[in-house]
C-alpha cells in the first residue's frame, strides 16, 4: 500500500521542470560514477610494478623549443613523470589518496545534488536531513580538498627520499618536500555551509508556515 502525495497539484513541478530535474540528478550520478572508476584506475596504475608519478622540478633546465621565440624571454621544465620501480607502499597509499579524497568528496556533492533533485521533483526540498547532507558535503570538500594536497606532497616526498638513496642529485632536480596549497576547496566548502544554512532556514520557515494552516 502506497502512501498518497498530498502535494497540491499546483505546487507540484512541471513536466518539463520534472525533465530537467531527473536530467541533473541522473548527470549527478553519473559524475559519482566516474569519480569512483577514476579512483580504482589510480590505485591499480600506482600499486603497479612501476608507477608513473608527476614531480614538480626544482631546478627545470631551458626549454630549447621555445628558446626561437623572439618574444619568449625565458622558459622551463615545471614538472615531469617519472616512472618508478619499487616505489614504497607508504608512498603509493598517500599518492592514491591524493585523487581518492577529492574524488570522495566529488562523491558526497552529486550524492547531494541526486537527492536534492528527487526532493524538487517530490516539491519537498527544505527538510532538516537535507540541511544536514549538504554540512557534511561541505565538511568533505574542504577536508578532502586539503588532506588530498598534504599526502600528495608527502608522498612525493617520500618517493624522493627513496630515489635520493641511489642517486643524491635527485635532490638537486626534484623538490624533497613541496605543498603549493590551493584554497579553492575551503572556499567552495564555505559556500555549500552556507547553502546548508539557507535549507536550514527555509525547513524552519516552511514549518511555521504549515503550522499557521
Amino acid at each position: 500500500m502506497h502512501a498518497k502525495d498530498t502535494t497540491p497539484a499546483h505546487e507540484r513541478p512541471r513536466l518539463a521542470e520534472g525533465f530537467v530535474l531527473g536530467l541533473i540528478a541522473t548527470g549527478a550520478v553519473s559524475v559519482a560514477i566516474a569519480a569512483v572508476i577514476a579512483i580504482v584506475l589510480r590505485a591499480v596504475d600506482l600499486f603497479g610494478l612501476a608507477p608513473t608519478v608527476l614531480f614538480p622540478l626544482r631546478d627545470g633546465e631551458a626549454v630549447k623549443a621555445l628558446g626561437q621565440a623572439p618574444a619568449v624571454l625565458q622558459s622551463s621544465y615545471a614538472s615531469v613523470h617519472v616512472t618508478i620501480e619499487g616505489l614504497p607502499f607508504f608512498a603509493r597509499l598517500l599518492l592514491v589518496l591524493e585523487g581518492a579524497l577529492p574524488a570522495l568528496a566529488t562523491v558526497g556533492v552529486c550524492a547531494v545534488a541526486w537527492w536534492l533533485g528527487v526532493s524538487l521533483i517530490r516539491s519537498r526540498p527544505f527538510r532538516r536531513s537535507m540541511s544536514i547532507a549538504i554540512g557534511i558535503a561541505a565538511i568533505l570538500v574542504m577536508a578532502a580538498g586539503v588532506l588530498g594536497q598534504a599526502a600528495g606532497a608527502f608522498g612525493r616526498s617520500i618517493a624522493v627520499s627513496n630515489l635520493a638513496e641511489g642517486d643524491p642529485h635527485v635532490d638537486k632536480v626534484l623538490w624533497p618536500f613541496l605543498l603549493e596549497l590551493d584554497l579553492a576547496p575551503v572556499g567552495w566548502g564555505f559556500a555549500l555551509a552556507l547553502i546548508a544554512t539557507a535549507f536550514q532556514l527555509g525547513a524552519r520557515l516552511q514549518k511555521d508556515a504549515q503550522g499557521l494552516v
